[in-house]
């Protein structure tokens, strides 16, 4: 007798919970197989689905018209798959097959966990981080830039108009000295940014 310990599944999509069994009697009609489901908070038992030469799911309750039989007894499989699950389906399933005169005990059960898919809410969330914390920075980033944009160009024509040479000035000298202190003062205004 065979099944998984612990089953993860999603919202919304199909899960199959599988159940494999062996027999040392010929599989006959008198075989049965019983699926149970306990609520993960506790509660009554109750079965959720029974073969017999043919599938009975249960026609009552939360797993109404949402188990179907996967499985096939002439190949030892006794699986099921639930469709849609939702939370309030996480529980504990027994798989149950009697195929007389073989009597089998330590019957295993299966955890079955259903969540929600995580991917896009984890992108949505760092989406939804980025825009919170880099936003704000590449705003304050844009504000600053074009803040020290407007004072180079309004210091840039400062510096053109203070160090324009006159029409009139014919030295070469002095041409050197106010060149050399525009480069000293634009080299100050530079550090005096940075």
């Amino acid at each position: 007798f065979k099944a998984s310990p612990k089953v993860q599944a999603f919202v919304g999509e199909q899960v199959s919970l599988k159940c494999s069994f062996k027999s040392s009697s010929p599989i006959t009609e008198s075989l049965t197989v019983d699926w149970t489901y306990r609520p993960l908070t506790g509660g009554q038992m109750e079965t959720v689905f029974h073969y017999q030469s043919v599938p009975y799911p249960t026609t009552a309750g939360k797993f109404k018209d949402r188990i179907s039989w996967v499985g096939d007894v002439a190949k030892g499989d006794a699986s099921i798959a639930i469709q849609s699950p939702v939370m309030s389906d996480n529980g504990t399933f027994i798989c149950s097959v009697k195929n007389p005169p073989d009597v089998y005990h330590n019957i295993p059960q299966t955890m079955l966990i259903v969540t929600e898919r995580g991917l896009s809410f984890q992108l949505t969330s760092a989406v939804l981080l980025s825009i919170l914390v880099f936003l704000p920075s590449i705003i304050v980033v844009v504000l600053l830039l074009v803040r020290m944009g407007r004072k180079f160009g309004v210091i840039k024509e400062q510096k053109k108009s203070g160090c324009k040479k006159s029409s009139i000035e014919v030295s070469d000298e002095p041409e050197h000295t106010e060149t050399g202190s525009c480069l000293g003062k634009l080299r100050n205004w530079c550090l005096n940014c940075v």
